[in-house]
């Protein structure tokens, strides 16, 4: 029997046979990268390869390292194993990497999602033997609704805001969410204004070539009646700083897959809770598992012991590891109330699944950026 192409170590899933790792969390020598994250892109690797479309922003984020990019389809070698990259979908430059040695071939998805958001490249299975997949929302009750009704309502919500005289801020981490959300917004109702993280994120993508809407940086000198005419939008770790409430008064919205479970949304202290996310809900993950034809399933982050006894249940070869993924800036899980972990069966799953009593396990099992 092959001796297995990819290994999960101590610092991350790595190719002995190619000598390099994809999205370690330890310092090496060689490290392949999905996306630029904080989860999957760490500061201190000798080199790096990711997708070109990553490039302004990692270089951002973790400043003068040895990058080397490349395409979607395109193939580096590394002693003797073949590397190439493929849409991920996730957010813009993320990419699934596959490998290939002597006819095995592995496929790391790193994050992923299957519906267009467009502005990442849509997600493209990857026929493999072996995949490593997330399972961030691997339970049945996340089951996004189309993204066109998830923009349908945010945008009805900024014009109620307008008509009421209240400044509008919504809130999505800074890679990925942000300008997915500003690509959806309907500026006919007004101007988008950033904080400084989400426009330093934006300005990297530019210099990258991605065209998105215009947005205009907060400053000192921003005009507070002017915002109020338009929209905030604003990262994370804004939520209840004295910038944000210096935007008085306002109607807050955050953006999150979380928002699917009752009371995540006051225990963000929201007004609005969409439930939008960059990750694959309980569908995608399946389809996608089922699309590469794999031999094997690897689950890394997320509900993974259910998932993984869900998907042994239905025919798959699934087993369960860990890894350090899943830390992105904003959607560790929201830790449910006891009152809420009794009402989770009956007021959020479908009828039909009966391991959702499981989803409660999400404040032990914190996942998410998370998204």
């Amino acid at each position: 029997m092959a001796k297995p192409l990819l290994e999960f170590t101590d610092r991350g899933i790595y190719c002995p046979q190619g000598r390099f790792y994809i999205d370690p969390w330890k310092p090496v020598d060689d490290a392949v990268i999905t996306h630029a994250h904080a989860d999957h892109a760490y500061f201190g690797h000798k080199n790096y390869l990711a997708h070109h479309l990553s490039r302004e922003v990692m270089l951002y984020r973790l400043g003068d390292i040895n990058l080397r990019t490349i395409e979607y389809g395109e193939t580096v070698t590394k002693h003797g194993v073949d590397i190439s990259m493929y849409p991920a979908g996730h957010v813009i430059g993320s990419a699934q990497i596959r490998v290939e040695y002597k006819g095995q071939v592995w496929v790391v998805s790193g994050d992923y999602k299957t519906e267009d958001d467009g502005i990442s490249t849509p997600f493209e299975p990857v026929k493999c033997h072996h995949f490593i997949s997330e399972c961030t929302f691997g339970m049945p009750v996340y089951t996004w609704k189309p993204q066109s009704q998830i923009f349908a309502d945010v945008n009805n919500w900024w014009r109620g805001n307008l008509q009421n005289g209240v400044a509008t801020i919504i809130v999505g981490y800074s890679l990925g969410k942000a300008q997915r959300i500003l690509q959806n917004l309907d500026l006919g109702n007004g101007k988008v204004y950033t904080h400084g993280v989400i426009e330093n994120t934006n300005e990297a993508l530019r210099r990258n070539g991605v065209i998105l809407n215009p947005t205009e940086r907060i400053t000192f000198e921003s005009s507070k009646e002017e915002m109020r005419k338009g929209i905030i939008l604003a990262p994370p770790s804004s939520v209840g700083t004295p910038w944000m409430r210096k935007f008085a008064p306002y109607s807050f919205g955050y953006c999150s897959g979380w928002m699917a479970i009752r009371g995540a949304k006051r225990r963000r202290a929201a007004d609005r809770g969409f439930v939008m996310s960059d990750h694959a809900d309980w569908n995608g993950l399946v389809s996608a598992i089922d699309a590469t034809d794999c031999e094997c399933v690897y689950l890394t982050h997320g509900y993974t012991a259910s998932f993984t006894r869900y998907l042994n249940e239905i025919g798959f070869n699934a087993k369960e590891v860990h890894t350090l993924y899943g830390g992105e800036e904003e959607d560790a899980s929201p830790e449910p109330t006891a009152d809420e972990r009794e009402k989770i069966k009956a007021d959020e799953a479908p009828a039909e699944t009966e391991d959702v009593a499981e989803v409660i396990s999400f404040a032990e099992e914190k996942t998410e950026d998370a998204e």
